[in-house]
């Protein structure tokens, strides 16, 4: 049962020094300071943290050294060193967990920090509610940018509390075990403990032994952790490191232990949530990258997808979201990858159907020669949810501007009369808002052979004069700008999406500006096919992004 959490009346409660923080690294002495130092500083010593154990697993770099000298000014720090390396996370985290003396445990990575303030919102709502497992919020954040995305944040946009996760079983969609606090007795009493040895995504596996206990679960909306994603890395974290196809097996399997962990402990809810979200979140990340893949990779891809799928019930893949149930049915129906761009752009958030529109026997289905994969839910959704594709074709000069078609989907936009669309574009680093162009729609005859019903074009002029109007800093690099579309209708419904990108004028192109001499833009596809805007003003960005190819 889900409560309201609320601090019960009476004196504020103030949490004394209880919680040790375990830190593994291996081969990261650039960053392992920076999460150390962001463990010793939850609270005025003495307060709420105990001690912070670090745990190196035979690294070759300095990291051992840089982490002996921190423990030589702070001897609330333990260093221990491993002697061989154990391939994974889970064996230091278990080592960390056997050393750990406080009462409660938390778990951070040597390449991520904790804000301040984490560990005393999580200590007091556990104290508060007596839970042995507390959860805050998590961000992701994109560096060098800084741009933060939040971590499933439909679960921590309130405080709450869980009697049990069987109860709650949306739970089960954050897989995370470092934006959580932990009761080191519960952890021992049901023998929880992170799996062994070069075991990928062991996250997944610990999370569910521990949702399988039942214990009572307190979220908080504090930000908790803070996850950094250095794509530019030369060595990519596990979550990133997706171009072999062994990384998605390794998820599959970890997918399917915990799924197991769920059943046999008489959890049929929990294990049919996971499933669910498999098919939200997992496939969807996948399917949007596939076609950047190799031949070799997609055809193992999709064997290994149809026969895992195989095993899902129908409750299952219907309890999924539309696009997720789609993209699974069409894997399962077609015994080779294929419509890799239909796919794409359908995984995408918010996803968008690319034309042609099948029928059979007045059913919307992906296509003629593929009946028996149904859309079902399109005439039924509301608008706000329909994946309406709507493509954006740049022509970057001295009179910038994009053409714009919208499709319709099986009726519904025909029905609802759109009149005029919006093209908002904001700064990805910080959602920084710039102009809004808005233009009327007209109906327009579809492109032939795509299949479509009927369209609506316009064309809008865009200020990029505007992106750079605030900025200070010439020396930065190019900046990307996301595009999304507001459509506004006649019977008085609207809809948001974002643009496809298309046409040849995907390129970088140098223009004049009055203010900075140079404006740089390059219109370009995101990884899921959406259109986005990369602008850099002034000589020094010029002269920055030339530098950058010369040392490539």
């Amino acid at each position: 049962m889900k409560e309201a959490l609320e601090p019960p009346p009476g004196p504020t409660i103030t949490p004394t020094a209880q919680v040790s923080i375990v830190v593994i690294a291996f081969n990261d002495a650039a960053h392992v300071s920076a999460a150390v130092r962001s463990a010793l500083i939850q609270g005025k010593p003495g307060e709420t943290v105990t001690e912070v154990i670090a745990v190196n697993d035979a690294s070759t770099d300095a990291t051992g050294e840089t982490l002996d000298a921190l423990a030589r000014s702070d001897p609330r720090l333990r260093v221990i060193h491993r002697t061989e390396n154990s391939g994974g996370c889970g064996t230091p985290r278990n080592e960390g967990l056997r050393a750990a003396t406080g009462r409660f445990v938390m778990f951070l990575d040597s390449d991520d920090v904790l804000p301040t303030g984490a560990a005393q919102a999580l200590l007091a709502a556990a104290l508060r509610h007596e839970a042995p497992v507390t959860a805050g919020a998590c961000v992701r954040r994109e560096l060098p940018a800084k741009r933060d995305v939040a971590w499933q944040p439909a679960l921590y946009r309130e405080p709450a509390v869980h009697g049990s996760a069987e109860a709650s079983p949306h739970l089960v969609r954050d897989t995370l075990c470092v934006n959580k606090l932990y009761e080191r007795t519960f952890l021992l009493a049901h023998g929880i403990a992170f799996p062994e040895g070069r075991y990928t995504y062991e996250d997944f596996v610990f999370t569910a032994r521990v949702l399988a206990a039942a214990p009572r679960i307190a979220t908080i909306p504090d930000h908790v952790y803070i996850w950094h994603v250095r794509r530019s890395a030369a060595k990519q974290s596990i979550s990133l490191d997706r171009k072999n196809v062994a990384n998605w097996q390794a998820r599959i399997d970890a997918h399917r232990a915990s799924v197991q962990i769920f059943l046999d402990a008489g959890h049929k809810a929990l294990a049919h949530a996971a499933d669910t979200k498999f098919l939200d979140h997992d496939l969807r990340l996948y399917v949007r990258e596939l076609h950047t893949r190799g031949a070799e990779y997609r055809a193992e891809w999709w064997r290994l997808t149809r026969d895992y799928l195989a095993g899902f019930d129908e409750a299952d893949l219907r309890a999924a979201r539309a696009p997720a149930r789609w993209l699974a049915r069409v894997v399962l129906a077609s015994p080779a990858p294929r419509d890799l761009e239909r796919l794409t752009q359908l995984a995408a958030r918010p996803g968008r159907l690319l034309p042609p529109y099948a029928e059979a026997d007045g059913l919307a289905v992906w296509s003629s020669d593929l009946p028996e994969v149904e859309l079902d839910a399109l005439g039924t959704k509301p608008m706000h949810r329909l994946p309406v594709t709507i493509d954006a074709e740049p022509a970057i000069g001295a009179r910038s501007t994009l053409r714009l078609r919208v499709h319709d989907l099986y009726g519904r936009l025909a029905a609802a009369g759109p009149v005029s669309i919006d093209i908002e574009l904001r700064r990805r680093r910080d959602e920084r808002r710039g102009p809004v162009h808005t233009a009327a729609l007209t109906p327009a005859p579809p492109p032939p052979a795509t299949g479509s019903e009927t369209c609506w074009t316009a064309e809008v002029v865009l200020n990029l004069a505007a992106l750079t109007e605030r900025d200070t800093d010439r020396s930065a690099g190019p900046e990307p700008w996301d595009l999304m579309a507001e459509v506004r209708c006649a019977d008085g419904s609207h809809f948001r999406a974002s643009l496809r990108a298309t046409g040849p004028g995907l390129r970088r192109r140098v223009l004049p500006s009055r203010r900075h001499l140079f404006l740089l833009a390059q219109p370009y596809a995101t990884t899921g096919g959406a259109l986005s805007l990369r602008v850099a003003s002034g000589l020094r960005s010029l002269w920055r992004i030339a530098a950058r190819k010369l040392r490539r």
